[in-house]
């Protein structure tokens, strides 16, 4: 029986130290953001992958040069309206931080909070429109509660630039679904680091932590700071489900 990529995880930390690895990965970052005009959006839900996805460009666009930070960086998070209200207080509270932070440091970072429109949300759909509560094989809300608004942004930034990059938290080690669907789009890659985006025209996918484990993550964000200075231990119990 084959194994599943979580089953044995490797660190992607093994061959240089953490350390040498994260400097590694801000430089990368960089390079990429320097190579083109193409507007980035970061989708951010405040869990730890994001999370880490987050903290490495906010440090590589920290650590360049101001007059070379021109391209925009958008966080996209998407409240459904029926989260947890401990969790959607939280991350809208944290893109409020982002903002103030980002303007302080001179960083080119917009947090934007999306919502779906009334037609779309999920009281209108299940007492409106008679929709039944999600179940397993029938996630209506996923669609239009997450998935829709997300793409509508993305598609306006595609509209306004051209093309977009997207930067996720996705990663190999998730399951071994997410594995070989990342391996079969890196296939058709056309420029390193970037996939092609199935769903939407002109936009390629950035997956910068895609071959860390879930211990890289965690302990990439225990030994470094969070900078725009929000409560990352707030965070990590969120995460754990201790809140």
């Amino acid at each position: 029986m084959s194994k599943s990529p979580s089953a044995n995880p490797r660190s992607a930390f093994d061959e240089l130290g953490i350390k040498a690895s994260i400097e590694a990965q801000v430089a990368e970052i960089q390079e990429l953001y320097l190579l083109d005009e193409i507007p980035w959006v970061l989708g951010y839900s405040g869990g730890k992958d994001s999370t880490a996805v987050l903290v490495l460009t906010w440090m590589a666009l920290g650590a360049l040069p101001e007059e070379k930070r021109t391209k925009p960086v958008h966080i996209i998070s998407t409240d459904t309206l029926v989260e947890n209200p401990i969790v959607a207080a939280w991350v809208t509270k944290s893109l409020l931080v982002m903002k103030s932070s980002a303007e302080e440091q001179g960083l080119p970072i917009i947090p934007h909070r999306l919502t779906p429109t009334v037609q779309n949300s999920f009281w209108v759909n299940l007492l409106g429109k008679g929709y039944p509560a999600p179940r397993h094989k029938f996630r209506w809300c996923t669609e239009r509660l997450k998935i829709m608004p997300s793409n509508a942004f993305i598609n306006e930034v595609v509209q306004s630039s051209g093309e977009v990059i997207l930067l996720l938290g996705t990663r190999k080690a998730e399951s071994a679904k997410r594995a070989a669907n990342m391996a079969k789009h890196e296939k058709n890659r056309v420029r390193a680091k970037l996939s092609p985006n199935s769903t939407l025209p002109n936009s390629q996918v950035y997956s910068p932590i895609e071959d860390w484990s879930n211990d890289d993550v965690w302990l990439f964000l225990m030994q470094f700071e969070n900078p725009w200075g929000y409560n990352k231990e707030y965070m990590i119990l969120l995460n754990l489900n201790i809140i």
